[in-house]
Parts: structure tokens; sequence; C-alpha cells
């Protein structure tokens, strides 16, 4: 696959769910008006797709229905990180023989690995496949940071380890990143938010949860940034940032997944244990965001 096609907004999917069950008639409604809007790429069986609480199963077949209903049209990025390597690995082999175009594989959470174990882990992934590997460091959630450096040794070693999702929160992180590899090398915002200044500094893009539910418009503030117009994409940005901000006003997928339901999208908002519905406060402030969104 080529490089380029990494960047660009990217939406990371949710999980449809109805009785406990994936709803895939509504994943498969989801991922079509994904295909009608301009969005570069879907990422299946990430953080919002609530992959810690699918079963192996679940995971890999939300992975096939999602390659099955894209049919090539745009890359599907397929979440496949775990924090057992061994597990990574099983999961990575049947994605990628199952059609996905390229991997998310966060940092290992819980077990808090040094980076010299970080290095081995994502290293025995880009052995198991040729295809690109998309790295994903969110210290919030897994304790531990992907270092500058580690990027940069794996992407010497590993040709296949092309691309970060950088969800740490600092624009200084995607500029050493930007300086410690070539220009080759796709940054990728993990914050809606950021994805504008992160952009400034050298990111080409968005793995967005915004973009569930208003891809035409994070693709345009994409579009712009990549065209360098950032008087236009600012004004997106701060027209959107509230917005950025409210659909986090409880874990994450709780509030996207509340909107994409009040506004007809999916038949159920429904989310696993241990997440729940959102506060009686903030299902009032998400019913009244989308009353005003325009879709």
């Amino acid at each position: 696959m080529d490089k380029k096609l990494l960047h660009g907004a990217h939406t990371a999917l949710i999980t449809p769910m109805k009785d406990g069950a994936v709803s895939y008639a509504d994943l498969e409604s989801l991922v079509n008006a994904q295909l009608s809007s301009g969005i570069s790429g879907l990422v299946p069986c990430g953080t919002t797709g609530e992959s810690p609480t699918l079963s192996g199963e679940e995971h890999l077949q939300v992975i096939k229905a999602t390659v099955e209903i894209v049919d090539k049209k745009i890359p599907v990025i397929a979440g496949t990180g775990a924090n057992s390597t061994q597990e990574a690995l099983e999961l990575t082999k049947k994605a990628d023989q199952a059609g996905a175009d390229a991997f998310l594989l966060v940092a290992p959470y819980y077990n808090k690995p040094s980076q010299e174990g970080l290095f081995a882990h994502f290293s025995a992934l880009a052995e198991c496949t040729e295809k690109p590997i998309v790295l994903y460091s969110i210290p919030s959630r897994c304790g531990i940071e992907i270092s500058t450096l580690t990027v940069a040794r794996l992407y010497e070693k590993h040709s296949n380890i092309c691309a970060l999702k950088e969800a740490g929160g600092r624009s200084s992180k995607v500029s050493e990143t930007a300086c410690a590899v070539d220009e080759n090398f796709v940054i990728l915002s993990g914050d809606d938010g950021l994805t504008l200044p992160f952009m400034a500094c050298g990111a080409k893009g968005v793995i967005s949860v915004a973009s569930n539910i208003i891809p035409s418009t994070v693709a345009e503030l994409v579009n712009l940034a990549l065209q360098e117009n950032y008087f236009k994409a600012r004004e997106l940005h701060l027209e959107y940032f509230q917005f950025f901000s409210d659909i986090f006003i409880e874990p994450n997928p709780v509030p996207i997944k509340t909107l994409l339901n009040c506004k007809g999208i999916i038949e159920s908002a429904e989310v696993r244990l241990p997440l729940t519905p959102p506060s009686a406060n903030n299902l009032l402030l998400l019913q009244k965001m989308a009353q005003n969104l325009n879709i």
C-alpha cells in the first residue's frame, strides 16, 4: 500500500451493539455513510470500537465485515494491538488474511514494558506481516508512551512500521518525531481537538472519533491543512472545537454513540460494561448537541 494512503482523515469506527451483540446491520449503514463522505480510511476495533470488550471472534468478524463493505474503496486500518505479544500476533495475522490494508497497534497496557520491551514487541509484529503498521501511543490509557527514539529505531529496522497515531496531547512530540524520521513517515493525530495544531507541526491527518458523525467536516479540515490553507482550516477548527471537547464528556465512545443514536444513524447507543450510559445531565447535553448538529 502506498504510504500516502495513510494521509488524511480516518474514522475510528464505533462498534454498534444491540441486545448484547454486535449490530452488523448498523455497522453496514455506518460504513456506507462513511464511504460517501470523503473520508480517507476506516479504523475498526480500536479504542472507539470497544476492542477490550469484544471477544476474539467478534473482533475479527467486525474487521472482516468492514473489509467486505469497504470493498477496497478506501484503506481499512485494523486495530489488532494487545498487551500480550502473542495475542497481538494472532490478531494481526488473522486480520491480514481477512484483507485489512494496515494495522493499528497500541502500546501494551497495564504490564508497562520498558522501551526495549516495546521495541521487541513491535519488531515481532512487524515481522508477521508486510503491510503497513501504525504505532499507537496513548500514555493516558497505557501508562507508557512510545518514545521518539523507539519510533525512530523501529522505522529504521522495519520499513513497514511507517506511521504513528500520537495521542499524548503534546505538539512537541509531533515535532520531535518529524525531526527524527524522514518525510515518508506518517504522523496522525489521535485527538480531534489537536488535529490542526499537530498538522501544523508535521502530522498528515487524524484518526478521528468525531468523524463517526461529521465525517465530511473532519475530512474538509484535514484536506485544507494538507493543502496548507491554514486560515480556512482554523475557521473550521474553531467552529467545531467545543464539539471536539464535548464528545469526551463521558468515556469514549459513550458520547459519540449517544449522538449517533439521537440522530438515527444507529438503532442503539448500547455500550458494554464496564462502560455505562451517560449520566442524566450529560444525556441532556448530548441530546441538545444532537439537535444543533446539522449532518
